[in-house]
């Protein structure tokens, strides 16, 4: 006989009753007896469930132990429902207790046999106690007994079950969101664990934004569980970390022991170099599951990344003690090794969770990833076609399959030491520049730091910044990046795709070189801080206006103190508070090294990057080769704060609320700027106010007292552009070009600058001032014809005839409105070099306009000697 739940069948009975006392017409003398009978039934059963509440809320609010006491007292009172043991057991989970959850579930399914739920969660308990044959046999009894049973398993639950049991079965998951998630959302709205599962896996396929949506919906209904507080705060953890960040903090005030909070705040140490914070956070999470394998995973890590080969080997062990086979481990660990850019280490890793289950997609995504990045790149798109085939839901593995067949068309450049892929418009107008530019970075830095390349750099450069982020971090719409070295492959975003802040392409490539120079030098074990800081210092070595340079907010901040120590100097890359800090992290690590090269030699840095190499921590390595960090933090943050004071010394720099002179009368300001005459702030809103006033001398007087206090100033709204632009308004061009110079001279990303500069050179016939300031418009943005013209007008004045016959090259490339001219023009250019190649494109120029009659006699030129 089938079991059912007794309140249903006791239900059913009484049902049956009474349609036969209807049917007697005997309903008004046995009414009252129904009503005896039912009503302690309905009595018994809503105790029951407030009890079952109060468990739940005992199990979501993280008080385990109780939780454990009060259902136990349940089952031993032998009341009704497969909740009881369900939930006993997860608390037990909770707190490491998996023998006892195993005798917990057991007794369960003795009573409850038919709960598929109770048997998804013995498949569970089973791993964690490597009863891995076993656990296996739940798992395929609960689609045996829904085959044979299908109509009692349409409650939520038992949806669930079915669901997670099929997805583990590896079931195409668009059925199992479609079939089971899905319809016990529709069916019972009010169900926590439908939206629990189906925002999973959203989670799981990395789609966050399907992942929001139904978390948002969850807990619009069920406002305060963690799991689904959680979930959303996955979910919105790249898109809105603030809110991500707000939420876990408000899970951790319903449930100080979730264990996902404390390891998601355990991951950021991580990542920020802070081992000792995560130590600590890592003991109270073994506080609360003292088997907790994710926690040994990043003890393993730490002992990884400290140098001690003896703890990983214990705690990866130890991580895997209770679930020998669990892929988990593995991939937990090869992943963070690869977030700090240990490809080798990481993707060794994920071979091991392959060898536990080969249909482990984590781990085989993470692996194509690791190998694409270690320039692997026949077994990374190998691995990354497995996944695909295995799980075509994955996003990430779908937008690097989309990227593989856009890099297909990608135009290679390959010699003995580079391969540099470009979008083909951009490799025919500036691909051979790359390659020289990487070639000197090579023969500088290389020598400099005394290493020898033996395998080949691999560059690829990206027109969308969607398909850089994709290649480099595995989604699109990340920003904020313009390069990203790994070791042996960098990759950038191209001129293209900054149209709006346009960035020096030549500094971005020399400071991504610089690192693979260092990861190499190390094997990459190397802290962010130390890694971004040498490439800043050897941007400003090979050019002294490129990396960051010290600001006015700069100043700010390291004579307010906000400057990191140095032994937290990681960190200060992680979640900052605005793009301006970030920038801060670059620059305070470049001085850093700056201070450690002029106190202790150059020779310091490579023994540093030396013993970083064999493994001993960033921290001992600088004590070892300068002084005791506590010295050094209290000498750099001496040597910063002279910096700071020294910056711009005539400029008064003090605080001034000028809210008010801003708001009121002209003329207070007047009086305010004679007291202040030197004031930086106060001048600029002063100028600000003179130019809206029409107070065209007054204007150009407060301008130039500005350029004379601080000349470098390369914000938008600089005093030299202001100048520059009040000159050219009134044609007075010498004085224009005067100002554009100085302002070029400071900032190597002035586009519009270095353009207006070529025009007003042209008109002196300037033509070696022409050609500098092409050229330093080309290394912010090759991709304008009206600045290539210009060079190759000056190239033909300074008969630099190669270099013309690029530039129109290039012209060609950028698809010319008159291409019949240009065309005509390289044909000059090359008619007694290249007879042939003249001629070519004559007919070309005539072929695209016939009646160009300077083509025509060009034409009868190079045919009059020809056989």
């Amino acid at each position: 006989m089938q079991r059912v739940h007794r309140f249903e069948f006791e239900l059913e009975l009484s049902a049956a009753c009474l349609k036969r006392l209807f049917h007697k017409k005997l309903v008004n003398r046995t009414l009252s007896l129904f009503a005896f009978l039912i009503l302690p039934l309905f009595s018994q059963t809503s105790l029951y469930a407030n009890e079952q509440e109060v468990c739940e809320q005992l199990l979501n609010s993280g008080q385990y132990q109780t939780c454990i006491k009060k259902t136990e007292a349940a089952i031993l009172k032998k009341t009704y429902g497969s909740e009881w043991p369900l939930l006993k057991a997860k608390a037990e989970l909770a707190v490491g207790q998996y023998a006892e959850a195993q005798q917990t579930i057991d007794a369960g399914l003795k009573r409850y046999s038919w709960s598929l739920p109770l048997r998804l969660k013995a498949y569970e308990i089973y791993q964690l106690n490597n009863e891995h044959q076993a656990a296996e046999e739940f798992l395929n009894s609960i689609h045996e007994l829904a085959s044979r049973s299908a109509w009692r398993y349409t409650d939520a639950s038992s949806l669930i079950a079915l669901g997670q049991a099929s997805l583990l079965k590896k079931a195409d998951p668009a059925l199992v969101l479609e079939s089971f998630y899905d319809r016990a959302i529709r069916e019972y709205p009010k169900q926590k664990d439908a939206y629990l599962a189906s925002g999973n896996l959203a989670l799981s396929k990395r789609d966050f934004i399907l992942a929001q949506e139904i978390f948002e919906a969850a807990i619009k209904i069920i406002p305060e569980d963690t799991d689904l507080l959680f979930g959303l705060a996955k979910a919105l953890q790249t898109g809105n970390p603030e809110r991500s960040e707000k939420l876990m903090s408000q899970v951790l005030s319903i449930n100080p022991h979730y264990i996902p909070v404390h390891l998601e705040q355990i991951y950021r140490c991580l990542h920020s170099e802070q081992y000792s914070e995560a130590q600590q956070r890592l003991e109270v999470v073994l506080d609360i599951n003292p088997h907790q394998a994710e926690a040994w995973s990043c003890l393993a890590v730490i002992a990884h990344f400290e140098h001690r080969p003896h703890d990983e080997t214990a705690f990866y062990w130890q991580a895997l003690s209770h679930h020998d086979q669990n892929p988990q481990v593995d991939y937990q660990i090869g992943k963070a090794l690869s977030e700090h850019y240990r490809f080798a280490e990481g993707a060794a890793y994920q071979r091991q969770a392959l060898q536990k289950d080969s249909n482990f997609i984590p781990a085989r995504i993470q692996l194509a990833q690791d190998e694409l990045r270690l320039g692997r790149e026949v077994s990374g798109w190998e691995h990354a076609m497995q996944a695909h085939q295995q799980d075509g839901y994955d996003t990430t593995i779908f937008n690097l399959l989309e990227l593989k067949d856009q890099l297909a068309s990608f135009k290679t450049l390959e010699d003995d030491t580079f391969i540099v892929r470009m979008e083909t418009r951009e490799a025919e107008v500036y691909g051979q520049e790359v390659l020289n530019l990487l070639h000197e970075a090579k023969q500088v830095l290389c020598k400099k730091y005394e290493l020898e390349l033996n395998q080949k750099i691999t560059v690829e450069i990206f027109p969308n910044p969607d398909d850089f982020a994709v290649r480099t971090f595995g989604m699109p719409a990340v920003s904020g990046y313009l390069g990203v070295c790994f070791g042996k492959v960098i990759t950038a975003n191209s001129p293209a795709s900054q149209a709006e802040h346009p960035t020096n392409w030549q500094s971005v490539l020399w400071h991504e070189f610089c690192h693979v120079v260092t990861l190499e030098l190390t094997k990459n074990k190397m802290p962010r801080w130390i890694s971004e800081g040498l490439s800043v210092y050897e941007e400003r070595q090979k050019n002294p206006h490129w990396g960051e340079t010290m600001i006015p907010q700069y100043r700010d901040m390291i004579l307010k103190g906000e400057t990191t120590p140095i032994s937290e100097l990681s960190s200060a890359f992680l979640n900052p508070k605005s793009s301006l800090h970030i920038q801060f992290a670059y620059y305070q690590s470049s001085m850093v090294v700056e201070y450690l090269i002029n106190e202790f030699g150059f020779e310091a840095i490579k023994l540093i990057l030396n013993d970083l190499r064999i493994g001993i921590p960033v921290n001992v390595a600088i004590e070892r080769r300068t002084k005791t960090l506590g010295e050094l933090e209290l000498d750099f943050a001496t040597y910063m704060k002279t910096e700071a004071e020294n910056f711009a010394p005539s400029v008064d720099w003090s605080e001034q609320d000028l809210t008010a002179l801003t708001s009121d009368d002209t003329k207070r300001f007047d009086d305010w700027i004679r007291k202040h005459p030197h004031h930086f702030q106060g001048l600029m809103a002063y100028a600000r106010i003179l130019e809206e006033e029409n107070r065209t001398a007054e204007l150009e007087t407060t301008l130039k007292k500005l350029v004379e206090l601080y000349p470098q100033y390369a914000g938008a709204d600089n005093a030299c552009l202001r100048l520059a632009a009040l000159y050219q308004k009134q044609e007075r061009f010498d004085l224009e070009l005067s100002y554009l110079e100085q302002h070029a001279t400071w900032n190597p990303n002035a586009l519009p600058v270095f353009q207006r500069l070529a025009i007003l050179y042209k008109q002196q016939e300037n033509w070696e001032s022409v050609y500098q300031a092409c050229q330093a418009a080309n290394a912010v943005n090759p991709l304008d014809q009206e600045t290539q013209l210009l060079l190759a007008n000056a190239c033909i004045q300074l008969n630099r005839d190669p270099e013309a016959v690029a530039a129109y090259q290039a012209i060609l490339a950028l698809e010319p409105h008159n291409p019949a001219e240009t065309h005509y023009q390289l044909a000059r250019l090359l008619q007694d070099t290249h007879k042939q190649k003249a001629k070519r494109h004559t007919l070309i120029a005539l072929e695209q306009a016939p009646r160009f009659r300077a083509a025509h006699q060009l034409l009868l030129e190079l045919t009059a000697n020809t056989p």
